[in-house]
């Protein structure tokens, strides 16, 4: 019954972790590239209540995280809280979200001519969609799909609020969120940015992980921890030995 209750703690906190990372990471390019897009644009890239909706579709979908798999590798040790690799793994992914918007401003002001209502709709939808289907690379350090596959509901909601963000555009509430249907060849675009953006993700996860620098980056053990507390606490007597000695 302990070992069961162990295993149950690890994998709370390796699903908890989960979201850590992908929000931090998402959030920090979502305000990267809103304030890279106030440089140039003359008007706002996406309402207060685009913002809003596009937080709670991404929210909703991030809901049954607490149901994934776990990899059997992260449940054969204990982890601990470590807010340099939380922070390390921010500066990586972040930007590559960024790079992607970018993509999409470049997408619907050069080749698509949008207006306001079309900008702000074309960025709504590849946000929400990149920020929801990411989640399949980042939940595992392994290959996603083949060599860990998520839970059911893991599989269905994120992918079901990535459609709603889609669809909204051409029901009768887009008027009043501020939406405007979109051209079939921003899909097609769409549909190509977002391959190529996971593929993207998967090369900097795997470059992440498995370089000395980011091993070196990865969430520190409990035993870990404990040796470099040891032996920063012996550092002192062995720089400045003991008289007599």
């Amino acid at each position: 019954m302990l070992a069961e209750g162990v295993m149950e703690g690890r994998r709370i906190f390796a699903n908890t972790m989960k979201y850590v990372l992908m929000a931090t990471s998402s959030n920090f390019g979502n305000m990267f590239s809103a304030a890279g897009a106030s440089l140039f644009l003359s008007f706002l890239p996406m309402l207060p209540s685009q913002i809003l909706l596009n937080n709670l579709l991404y929210n909703t979908g991030q809901l049954v995280i607490p149901s994934d798999r776990v990899d059997p590798e992260a449940l054969a040790r204990p982890a601990a809280w470590d807010m340099k690799f939380i922070r390390n793994f921010m500066a990586v992914f972040g930007p590559v979200s960024s790079v992607f918007d970018f993509l999409t401003f470049w997408v619907m002001l050069a080749l698509l001519h949008a207006g306001h209502t079309e900008f702000r709709t074309g960025w709504f939808v590849e946000s929400i969609a990149t920020q929801t289907l990411v989640v399949y690379v980042i939940r595992t350090r392994r290959v996603p799909f083949l060599k860990s596959r998520p839970s059911t509901p893991m599989l269905l909601v994120p992918t079901a609020a990535a459609l709603v963000g889609a669809i909204l555009p051409y029901t009768g509430l887009a008027r009043l969120l501020g939406f405007t249907p979109l051209p079939a060849a921003f899909f097609l675009l769409l549909a190509g940015m977002v391959a190529v953006y996971l593929l993207l993700v998967e090369l900097a996860k795997t470059w992440f992980y498995r370089t000395p620098r980011a091993r070196s980056l990865r969430p520190a053990s409990h035993d870990e921890r404990l040796e470099r507390r040891i032996r920063r606490r012996a550092s002192r007597f062995i720089r400045h030995p003991l008289p007599g000695t």
